[in-house]
């Protein structure tokens, strides 16, 4: 990926789906793209696949914002919400000829009970970011190449998950 200073650096991009009522992590991807605006597709077939169902809502940050997700979500059976911008920070001038699905969700984004699920995504997607670099301690990885940092990256979510299994049964 490349460096703010110039260049480029190995590095991996990590994407989680969490459970709401268990808070483990359902979905663990990896890629080697800076960009999470294309990774919320792959995200949602991995969730799929391993619970075997489709979520009833998907909450995602700006990040993964994009008119051609947008597209391809339309027909998704889950509610879906990914945020446009910074939480109320400014008011988003969409031109919602260029892009209409992104103006949708921007109107979307008015109702409170978006709002308030939109909320709900801090304290559920980001602890376990939090308990993997800061409890874990899992701050680089130890492969090299996509295929072996994916094994990594799913190992590690797997061993939060355990930690979180072991604490709901008391052990």
């Amino acid at each position: 990926m490349k460096r703010a200073g110039g260049g480029f650096d190995y590095c991996y991009n990590g994407q989680t789906a969490v459970d709401d009522t268990a808070h483990i992590i359902v979905a663990a991807e990896l890629t080697n793209s800076g960009a999470d605006s294309g990774q919320l597709l792959g995200v949602l077939a991995a969730a799929k696949h391993s619970t075997g169902a489709d979520p009833r809502q998907v909450v995602a940050d700006a990040g993964y914002r994009s008119e051609a997700v947008f597209e391809a979500l339309r027909e998704h059976p889950a509610e879906i919400i990914v945020a446009l911008g910074r939480e109320g920070k400014k008011e988003l001038g969409i031109d919602s000829k260029k892009r209409p699905l992104s103006a949708a969700m921007a109107e979307k984004f008015k109702a409170k009970t978006t709002q308030d699920a939109y909320r709900r995504r801090k304290w559920l997607s980001e602890p376990p970011n939090g308990w993997i670099k800061h409890v874990l301690g899992f701050r680089q990885f130890s492969m090299r190449g996509i295929a072996k940092a994916q094994a990594e990256w799913k190992l590690v979510c797997a061993a939060l998950n355990l930690r979180r299994v072991a604490k709901m049964l008391g052990a």
